[in-house]
């Protein structure tokens, strides 16, 4: 199949043209949360990032497996060697087994996720299920000489492997920038360089979950988890794997220096990374307590929230700026959104109401919209065009509502198309309605029908039905006027 998608290569810092490895076939790997405690504004961009790509590269003729992992128990994060495990000190604090808490948190992530419209992954492994996996990629490692065993862990040796390869080649940074900046850790005596990070850490006895290694029971550095489960799930090469650009340095690098340590080359053919959700400038955050957790967005309980901001508000104002520009919340800016895709479901309400003619007239290019919109996702996904060649089209239906234009049947049926694949399948904006809204909707939809039937009866000239239905209507508070189109009607109440 013919491909024009070009994105932005994190390795190369340069945008190709999307190749895969095995078309067909298309390998994605995004890291997913570490799930000790409720997803927030910032969880939410990643997902609805590699939503979009998942969507796109799905409607463009590829098979996609899409693996996103889940980090959960047993591992310390980020470049930190010493300390606790979040989820484990959680469940000792409040008692519960490790595994619960990742089960209660991971419950509500799927929650969150479903209402945002983002698809589930095709394969959605955790950490914890692959120890043996694990332990066979640091083994190679130590068989290749990337690594030593340091009373019963292990590390890798990162100075070694940068004789012979480049560290840091995904981040930009040399070995002398990593030393200058690796800070100060607890443990630090058993390494043979501060760079060095654990493949596998020997469990103290306050470490609930653990796991026997030849090297000691203990548990895997938190790199290992999404090497080993690519390698398992996607294969020794695989086109894209993706993230937040936090993950960039270290937890990247790290991957990029495991799978040449381990099989001798590079095992991700494209890196793709989103950038931050920002409060005032400074990145939302778990590790920074600036963090605004989904639920919160939801039902506007947060203290700096003006109001409650629906799921799909939340997906159109991520959607509104380009995956690797930065974006910075604000109330202001979740209102214009709301407003913003509210225009877009008025519009798309209004294709229904649209009476097509013999010709479109006074708007223009209709059919150039498609593509508008399949350059700019072909172009790293840049969404932003896309919503506004979707305005574009609005204000063309809103023309025609307005009688300032008309449109022929072929054009009408263009525009639905257009904003049915583009704004609902690929964007992922579904309709959202409470109970009442789909009530009220369902009892409109029961009025009309009822006129339908008052239509067919004056096309009859069954005038005394035509009249035994409105004036029945009228004593319920309905007020009906025939127009040249068919009928228009409003209830007083």
């Amino acid at each position: 199949m013919e491909n024009k998608l070009i994105i932005y290569n994190t390795l190369t810092r340069s945008k190709e043209l999307f190749v895969p490895l095995h078309a067909p076939n298309v390998g994605m790997y995004v890291c997913g949360p570490t799930v000790y405690g409720d997803a927030h504004l910032g969880h939410a961009r990643p997902a609805i990032t590699f939503d979009l790509l998942f969507r796109y590269l799905t409607h463009i003729g590829y098979k996609v497996r899409y693996v996103r992992n889940i980090t959960d128990v047993g591992h310390l994060e980020h470049d930190a060697d010493e300390g606790e495990d979040k989820i484990a000190k959680k469940a000792r604090l409040e008692q519960l087994e490790p595994m619960e808490v990742v089960q209660y948190y991971l419950n509500r992530y799927h929650k969150a996720m479903e209402a945002l419209n983002v698809l589930p992954p095709s394969i959605e492994p955790h950490a914890s299920g692959h120890i043996i996996e694990q332990i066979e990629l640091v083994k190679e490692i130590l068989d290749n000489g990337y690594a030593y065993i340091s009373n019963g862990s292990v590390y890798f040796d990162v100075a070694k492997y940068n004789k012979d390869h480049h560290y840091g080649k995904l981040s930009g940074r040399n070995l002398d920038d990593v030393l200058n900046t690796t800070r100060e850790l607890d443990g630090q005596e058993e390494k043979h360089n501060p760079a060095d990070f654990a493949l596998w850490k020997c469990a103290q006895p306050e470490h609930i979950m653990r796991w026997p290694s030849p090297w000691s029971d203990g548990f895997p550095g938190w790199h290992c988890e999404c090497t080993a489960m690519g390698k398992k799930y996607l294969g020794e090469h695989f086109d894209i794997h993706g993230g937040g650009m936090d993950l960039v340095f270290p937890h990247h690098e790290c991957e990029i220096a495991q799978s040449v340590a381990s099989q001798g080359d590079d095992m991700v053919h494209y890196w793709m990374h989103n950038n931050m959700i920002t409060i005032n400038g400074t990145k939302m955050g778990k590790s920074l307590g600036n963090f605004i957790t989904l639920e919160e967005f939801f039902t506007g309980s947060h203290e700096i929230l003006a109001q409650a901001y629906s799921p799909m508000t939340i997906r159109f104002f991520i959607l509104q700026a380009h995956y690797r520009s930065t974006v910075d919340f604000s109330n202001e800016a979740l209102q214009a959104a709301e407003k913003g895709l509210n225009r877009l479901e008025e519009a798309v309400s209004g294709l229904e109401r649209l009476t097509p003619s013999k010709e479109t007239t006074g708007i223009e290019g209709v059919k150039e919209l498609r593509g508008k919109c399949y350059d700019a996702l072909n172009d790293d996904l840049n969404s932003p065009i896309v919503i506004a060649t979707l305005f574009e089209g609005a204000r063309m239906i809103n023309t025609v509502l307005d009688k300032k234009a008309t449109i022929s049947s072929e054009d009408l049926d263009e525009l639905k198309s257009l904003f049915k694949l583009f704004m609902t399948d690929i964007l992922g904006l579904k309709e959202e309605k409470n109970n009442d809204e789909a009530r009220e909707e369902s009892f409109g939809k029961v009025v009309d029908m009822i006129l339908e039937q008052r239509m067919k009866a004056k096309v009859n000239k069954d005038w005394a039905t035509s009249d035994y239905i409105r004036d029945q209507l009228a004593s319920l508070g309905f007020e009906v006027k025939d127009t040249k189109d068919g009928f228009t009607w409003k209830l007083n109440r």
